[in-house]
């Protein structure tokens, strides 16, 4: 019995875990089945609010597709060409029918006349057009125009003639109608020529950098006629498409200027030199000022001069401006650096009067006339003479040496070496050449002992 009972309790536990198995299985189904149905209303929606947008995005384009289309079509030139062409229409239709009506009340045979007399007007009109866009000459476009004044100044003269004589109405009437169908036939062809004429223009002026260059053209042909009749000789001479005129423009200008910088003449290459001239003469005189200028009554007396004595070295210390201003010549003088030997005695220097003497100057014969003493010129004595003795070339090149040495291959100039080792331009010129060949030599050692150096390592 008992068994039994266990068996049972065991049969209903398991019923009763089935039951509780199915129940959570049904709501993970029923969780399962919401959830996809939630998914699908959301993919549904969004589909729906995407498909929303794009046609509201292709709304707006298409708005925007017809406002900027009637944008260019409503631009001015747009705008002018069309009503242009309207109102040549309106014009047609307003003169056509007066000529139709008047020839057709003289004989129906005359019919095709009315059609031929605006039917030239307007062809000529259309070559006028033709011959712009061809670019033939003026006179072909003048001839064509002439030919549509003439066919439509007839066909206003018979329009105007037909409106005289309508029936019905009074004088005044009569007399506006005849002006206004002549008006009307003269307007359509002077309006379809005034367009022609300004899209020519605007055309030819469209664009900013023609415009510059053709006032560039007429610019250049205008200040430089002579050379530019001869760029136009050039390019005719040569076979066409051969030669630009640019080209032939700046052989043109070297061969009457001799220069083929444009823009350049002798005359402004020779203002050019004198500014360079004068603005080394400037750099010079604020390097080297010039001694101040004496009062106008010491020019008549003769200055006081001590004559060195004639020494080895009177050329170190005769240092003048030409020399200064010579000094860093390209060219080295070719006399070797030993000195040259001095002259036995240098002669008094005769007294020379440094301004012209005239009639109304008064001043210098009274200066001539003072009792001044004069030092006396001639030999100097030897307490009075330079004690500085003579260097070599090898003490002068040692000197250098040691003077430059800190300096760049830029500083090594004449001037600075005369400066430094208190010598003449001329030695300082052969000096400066034996230290930049020196160090020229140098540059060349190294260089050579570099490259032993790098060959040495890539054996080993």
């Amino acid at each position: 019995m008992s068994v039994y009972a266990e068996e049972r309790r065991a049969d209903r536990a398991a019923d009763a875990e089935q039951r509780r198995i199915d129940a959570a299985a049904a709501e993970a189904r029923r969780v399962e089945r919401e959830k996809a149905a939630d998914e699908r209303a959301a993919r549904l929606n969004q589909q729906r609010q995407e498909g929303r947008a794009r046609a509201r995005a292709e709304r707006l384009r298409v708005r925007a597709e017809r406002r900027s289309a009637r944008g260019a079509a409503l631009t001015p030139g747009n705008v002018y060409r069309k009503g242009t062409l309207a109102l040549v229409t309106a014009s047609a239709l307003g003169s056509l029918p007066a000529q139709v009506l008047h020839f057709v009340s003289i004989s129906p045979m005359l019919l095709p006349l009315p059609l031929a007399i605006e039917g030239a007007a307007w062809v000529m009109a259309a070559g006028v057009a033709y011959a712009d866009e061809r670019h033939l000459p003026g006179w072909v476009r003048w001839s064509l125009r002439l030919l549509v004044l003439a066919a439509a100044g007839f066909a206003a003269s018979i329009n105007y003639t037909y409106g005289l004589h309508l029936p019905g109405l009074s004088a005044p009437d009569r007399q506006a109608a005849g002006i206004g169908l002549a008006a009307v036939t003269l307007l359509g062809p002077v309006l379809f020529e005034i367009r022609q004429w300004v899209t020519t223009l605007s055309a030819d002026t469209n664009s900013p950098e023609e415009r510059a260059r053709r006032r560039h053209d007429r610019l250049r042909r205008r200040q430089h006629r002579t050379i530019a009749q001869l760029a136009d000789r050039f390019v005719s001479a040569a076979p066409f498409g051969q030669l630009d005129f640019e080209t032939a423009f700046a052989h043109a200008w070297e061969i009457e200027t001799g220069t083929d910088t444009p823009g350049m003449t002798p005359r402004l290459h020779e203002r050019a030199a004198r500014s360079a001239a004068a603005l080394a003469h400037a750099q010079r005189a604020v390097i080297d000022p010039a001694p101040p200028r004496r009062r106008i009554g010491t020019l008549f007396r003769r200055p006081p001069v001590a004559l060195p004595t004639p020494t080895p070295n009177q050329d170190e210390s005769a240092e003048t401006y030409v020399n200064r201003s010579t000094a860093d010549l390209g060219v080295s003088a070719p006399a070797p650096i030993t000195p040259a030997p001095a002259p036995a005695a240098l002669p008094a220097a005769p007294a020379v009067s440094l301004v012209k003497s005239t009639d109304r100057v008064q001043v210098g014969a009274v200066a001539a006339e003072s009792t001044r003493p004069r030092r006396a010129t001639g030999r100097v004595p030897e307490s009075a003479r330079s004690s500085r003795p003579n260097r070599t070339a090898d003490e002068l090149l040692t000197e250098a040496r040691k003077a430059t040495k800190k300096w760049s291959d830029r500083e090594l100039t004449a001037e600075g070496i005369r400066k430094a080792v208190h010598t003449s331009p001329a030695k300082a010129r052969v000096l400066r050449d034996t230290l930049r060949a020196e160090r020229a030599a140098a540059r060349e050692a190294s260089k050579k002992a570099a490259q032993a150096a790098g060959t040495g390592e890539a054996a080993a």
